[in-house]
Formats: C-alpha cells, sequence, structure tokens
C-alpha cells in the first residue's frame, strides 16, 4: 500500500481527509495512484463509498476488510488481477465495480456479499463464476461481458433478485436450465458468443423478460420463434417498445430489434 497523491503535506491533506470522514465518501478517481493508499485503510469504519476508478493500483490488500461500513466500492479501469478473499466481510457492500481489470478468478467468498446488489466485472479475464455467486440473493444487476467465460454457474438460478444479466462478448456454449427460476429477470444479453439454444422453459417461467439479446450465435430465429413461450415473450417485448415510443424515446433506424440473427 501506499499515501495517496496530494498537493502538500499537513493542512491539505487532512482537510481531505476530514471531509472525507464527514461525508463518508472518498472520491480518489484519476488520481494518478499506483498502491492502495494506506489513508483510506486507516479510516475503516467512516468510509460509505469509496471510488479508485482510473488509477494504475494492482494490488487489493487484505486490509480492505477493516472498510466494514462501506456500501459503493468502486475500481474500474486499473491494473488488478486477483481480490482478497476476505473481501467478503464487507456485509454492507451493495456495488461492486470491476470493470476493465486483469482478473482471471473471483474468490469464492464473493457469496458472503448478501447486501450486494450491483456487481460488474466486464472486460476482465474471467474463465468462469464461482458456484457461491448463487448466494447472493439481492443481486439485481450481473455484468460479466468481455471475459472469457464459457458457461453461467448453475448456482445463478439462485439469485432471486436479478433483473438484469449482461454476458456480451464471451465464448459461452451453453446456459443454465436454472436461468428458468429467476422470475424478476428482464433483460438477459448474450452477443457474440456461442449459444446454441436456451433453456426449455426459460420464456414461460422469466414472465418478466422483456429483453433477450443473442446476436451472433449459432442459435437461429427459427429455433427461436418455435420456442414455447415465444408468443407472449413478444407480446411483453412490443408492449415495453410501446411505452418507449409513448415517452418519445427514439428506437433509431432499424425499428424492433428481436435480439437475434435470421
Amino acid at each position: 500500500m501506499g499515501c495517496c497523491a496530494s498537493n502538500t503535506a499537513g493542512g491539505p491533506k487532512a482537510n481531505r481527509i476530514s471531509r472525507w470522514r464527514s461525508t463518508g465518501i472518498v472520491g480518489l478517481r484519476d488520481s494518478k495512484l499506483k498502491t492502495f493508499p494506506d489513508e483510506v485503510i486507516e479510516m475503516e469504519r467512516a468510509v460509505r463509498t469509496l471510488d479508485l476508478t482510473h488509477n494504475k493500483i494492482a494490488d487489493v490488500p487484505g486490509e480492505i476488510s477493516k472498510l466494514i461500513n462501506m456500501q459503493r466500492l468502486l475500481i474500474a479501469d486499473n491494473l488488478v488481477e486477483r481480490l482478497p478473499g476476505n473481501l467478503g466481510k464487507l456485509q454492507s457492500l451493495k456495488v461492486l465495480m470491476l470493470d476493465g481489470n486483469r482478473i482471471s478468478c473471483l474468490p469464492d467468498e464473493l457469496g458472503q456479499l448478501v447486501r450486494l446488489e450491483q456487481l460488474s466485472i466486464s472486460r476482465n479475464m474471467l474463465i468462469y463464476l464461482p458456484d457461491t455467486i448463487g448466494s447472493l440473493r439481492n443481486l439485481v444487476l450481473l455484468n460479466v461481458s468481455n471475459n472469457r467465460l464459457k458457461s453461467l454457474p448453475e448456482s445463478v438460478g439462485s439469485c432471486a433478485s436479478l433483473e438484469e444479466i449482461q454476458a456480451n462478448d464471451n465464448v459461452v456454449e451453453e446456459l443454465p436450465a436454472s436461468l428458468c427460476n429467476l422470475i424478476q429477470l428482464k433483460s438477459l444479453c448474450l452477443d457474440n458468443n456461442q449459444v446454441n439454444q436456451i433453456p426449455d422453459g426459460l420464456l414461460i417461467h422469466c414472465k418478466s423478460l422483456q429483453n433477450l439479446s443473442l446476436h451472433n450465435n449459432p442459435i437461429s430465429m427459427d429455433q427461436f420463434q418455435l420456442m414455447e413461450g415465444y408468443q407472449e415473450f413478444e407480446e411483453r417485448r412490443k408492449k415495453k417498445f410501446d411505452k418507449q415510443i409513448d415517452s418519445n424515446v427514439m428506437m433509431g433506424s432499424k425499428g424492433l430489434d428481436v435480439g437475434v440473427d435470421k
């Protein structure tokens, strides 16, 4: 770890830390940091939001577990390769943004973040997701686009609050049957993968599903249209776009996107 950049020692630094303590918000985006700042760890319970986006931090120290009241952790666009196991001690965490790093796997302790609502780890090197992800019952958004995933774990079907899954630009071949359990799911995006079929019953059981995007996959439009529940899915999708039109939202020149290549 190390000290973050400041203009001078003494007064300005003390004022900055005092401000962080009073607001609970530590903003160090674009600060040219190469190490995790010591003074942030020393604040312990005072930190609610920590934004370290767009720095050059390679290591997240185990001492991060001291920030037990932290609700938002943003470390996107750094050089992080791994996360410490005791990240799971951050029981207050609701938002975890790790996009644009070099992470190849997530610790099993991720499943201990039971209050987590948003997990975004796009543009990394993930080859799998831990089975413990199924313990994230409050997770609403999961973004794992632009990784090296060949599959999604069966346990993802236990994330009962999931509304959106972004898994574009991977090498996913199969989708777990447990996706059918996600009755809150509204959007499932899997463009640019190797998906050749969708779990039976997905369009029937996922009654909230309004957007299913499978461009540049082996699955054909004919296969998609033959699925049980397709007509009901189409009605939901069109209602969504009708509402957007009523709200004066432009659809673009291509009109309605069916989500599957012909």
